[in-house]
């Protein structure tokens, strides 16, 4: 496990490295506004497109030529965009890098495959903290490297780094790591009949309380995706910043959001339910987006991303976790899965929405939209959670494993 961690901890930072830099690279090849969101959009698209086939293949493979094969693929896609002359290579490297991004769903595969069902959410929660501290790391490196000067950043050091971190992650796992699913397990696997994603996201949809779920977990990550591909050409224009200060903002946005997960959530569903969370984070990063097109200062702008960074560290979490009350033990996976989809999905259709409003309305609409799509959210909390709610404990499980179950 400490293995793991490390592997996707340096490769998450690698990761990070492009985030401030990749709307500047866009904007120096002469793309407009809404070509920098589909140039984000790309990777998250691509990503969305591999899954299931990433997937197919560590069951049938096993876990670690996946991993292998999927950090090799990142150091090419990094070196590609490094190397890039033209936009269409940017767009190419980015989509070889989000095909290639088997490499996170693998973990966590790898963990379901090494835990027992006791220490399963100590492993998983390990992951998801490498994840996170990658992720505070490499804008913050990436911002740094490229420098502060938008019209003369240094958009090549940056992705040679992230091709390097993910090469050192790739050589630990080629040493150190080994197979996690067994010959037998990995036969039974690819013989098992399965069903089509596209069906089970309709069946998942037509639930009640998982379908709402589900959707209000695409709006709000449309948003905040929005937002994340937006911002560096907004703040370009409101203050004259270039990657070097964007990297610093989003390494404190993913700081705040890494304790906030890390220590608060737990303790506010506890005392208000995770129903009465989401509708509270779904205000919160309306209120949030909403200040950034009034703020013609950094202190309100660091206030204006605080709320709107807590708001999405409060609601994602939630969703996630009412999402997992409401179905049995033998439909975790399936539906998890399906979530994890419709994240994937708003990933790439935020950008693009977003980058065309830039464009098309001014560089204020992505966050004016934004906002109008969380009081959406609000509105469609308040009315269709109410009959949800954390279940006390020693609560009865439900026949068949349906409507909220007993938390261990």
């Amino acid at each position: 496990m400490p293995i793991l961690f490390f592997i996707v901890f340096i490769d998450l930072v690698g990761f990070g490295i492009i985030i401030p830099l990749l709307p500047f690279y866009g904007e120096f090849h002469d793309a407009s506004p809404a070509t920098v969101g589909l140039l984000m959009a790309t990777y998250s698209f691509t990503q969305f497109l591999a899954a299931p086939f990433w997937g197919r293949l560590s069951d049938h493979l096993g876990r670690r030529p996946v991993l292998l094969v999927s950090l090799a693929g990142a150091v090419a896609a990094y070196l590609w965009l490094g190397l890039a002359e033209s936009l269409w290579m940017l767009f190419a490297a980015r989509a070889v890098g989000g095909f290639m991004a088997g490499n996170i769903s693998t973990a966590f595969a790898y963990v379901a495959d090494v835990t027992p069902r006791e220490d399963r959410a100590k492993g998983m929660g390990m992951i998801g903290a490498a994840f996170g501290l990658g992720f505070i790391a490499g804008p913050a490196i990436g911002g740094l490297l490229a420098g502060a000067d938008p019209v003369h950043a240094d958009f090549h050091t940056p992705a040679f780094a992230a091709a390097a971190m993910s090469a050192i992650a790739l050589l630990v796992a080629l040493v150190t790591l080994k197979e996690s699913l067994a010959a037998d397990i990995r036969r039974r696997l690819a013989e098992a009949p399965r069903q089509p994603r596209l069906s089970m996201f309709r069946q998942a949809l037509k639930r009640p309380n998982v379908g709402l779920l589900i959707v209000l977990t695409f709006l709000a990550t449309f948003v905040f995706a929005g937002l994340e591909s937006t911002f560096a050409m907004w703040s370009r224009r409101q203050f004259g910043w270039g990657p070097e200060q964007n990297g610093y903002l989003f390494a404190f946005v993913g700081l705040l959001s890494a304790v906030i997960q890390g220590g608060l959530v737990g303790r506010l569903a506890r005392r208000f339910g995770e129903a009465r969370l989401i509708v509270h984070g779904a205000a919160a990063l309306a209120i949030g987006v909403m200040l950034i097109p009034f703020s013609h200062s950094l202190p309100l702008l660091l206030v204006a991303m605080v709320i709107a960074g807590y708001g999405f560290s409060v609601i994602s979490p939630s969703l996630t976790s009412l999402i997992s009350l409401q179905v049995g033990d033998d439909e975790q996976g399936g539906i998890m899965g399906v979530t994890r989809s419709a994240a994937t999905m708003a990933r790439f259709l935020g950008p693009a929405w977003a980058g065309l409003l830039f464009e098309t309305l001014g560089r204020d609409w992505p966050y004016f939209g934004g906002a109008l799509v969380m009081a959406v959210v609000v509105g469609l909390g308040l009315h269709g959670l109410k009959a949800l709610h954390r279940p006390a404990v020693g609560a009865a499980k439900p026949a068949g494993g349906q409507g909220a179950r007993e938390r261990p």
